[in-house]
């Protein structure tokens, strides 16, 4: 992944086999303040709405992609997938007047619609095979429940690109999630935290996904990312996008 930017606002970006790009952006380069500063995209927060929708439109025009075609779904930590070309978009509506679907996964065959994901600690992860492309958010519970497995039988996906997300050294679990992995076998544990990034990797690869791309950034050590965890809920949320080029 390489480091981009531009209008000051950065982004890491990931060129998946030459035929679809994903891009991770950060807290830095918005309007918001405080405790959500800057670059905020979640109106499920304490910030503005107005401050949010605007940070929206500000990456939106950054990447260069167009607001009225970007898709997303309401998150509830689950393996939900919604095929974007089905629906209205929703990540720049209204969100009182449009609220998105339920969904922690973002499927597209159409050339040029961005599917968008919000994240504070968990991965997003981006997918790209044969029948399309796949943009998940993807917790623990999302993980054990299975959306990795069912987006790569979806599309039929060859490749990834895992964005930045809590790492082994600050995701401490308790033995109730240590054991939704047991299957993926040993080295998932440092005494009682969990390597979040190497669940999906196992998973992805354990599904057929050979060409994995990691950020191998933790969100929670890093203050250029938003963290759940770090700022005990208080806080905001960066993106994961991807399209089809």
């Amino acid at each position: 992944m390489n480091w981009r930017e531009k209008n000051g606002i950065p982004w890491l970006e990931s060129d998946l086999s030459g035929r679809a790009t994903a891009v991770f952006s950060t807290r830095l380069g918005g309007v918001s303040r405080g405790d959500f500063a800057s670059l905020n995209l979640g109106v499920v927060t304490e910030d503005r709405t107005e401050d949010v929708m605007e940070n929206r439109l500000l990456l939106a025009g950054a990447l260069g992609i167009e607001p009225a075609r970007v898709s997303m779904g309401f998150q509830i930590h689950g393996k939900v997938l919604s095929r974007a070309d089905q629906r209205n978009p929703g990540a720049y509506a209204d969100p009182g007047e449009s609220p998105p679907l339920e969904a922690d996964g973002q499927l597209s065959d159409e050339i040029g619609r961005p599917l968008l994901v919000l994240v504070a600690d968990c991965l997003p992860v981006a997918l790209l095979g044969e029948d399309g492309l796949a943009m998940l958010h993807c917790g623990w519970r999302g993980l054990a429940a299975g959306i990795i497995e069912d987006a790569v039988a979806e599309i039929g996906a060859v490749s990834a690109a895992v964005g930045p997300g809590i790492g082994p050294c600050c995701f401490e679990v308790g033995p109730e999630v240590e054991a939704e992995f047991s299957e993926l076998g040993v080295g998932l544990m440092n005494g009682r935290n969990l390597d979040l990034p190497e669940v999906a990797r196992r998973v992805l690869t354990r599904s057929g996904v050979d060409e994995v791309e990691s950020a191998g950034i933790c969100t929670y050590c890093d203050e250029r990312f938003f963290s759940h965890r770090r700022d005990r809920g208080r806080t905001g949320r960066q993106a994961g996008i991807a399209w089809l080029n």
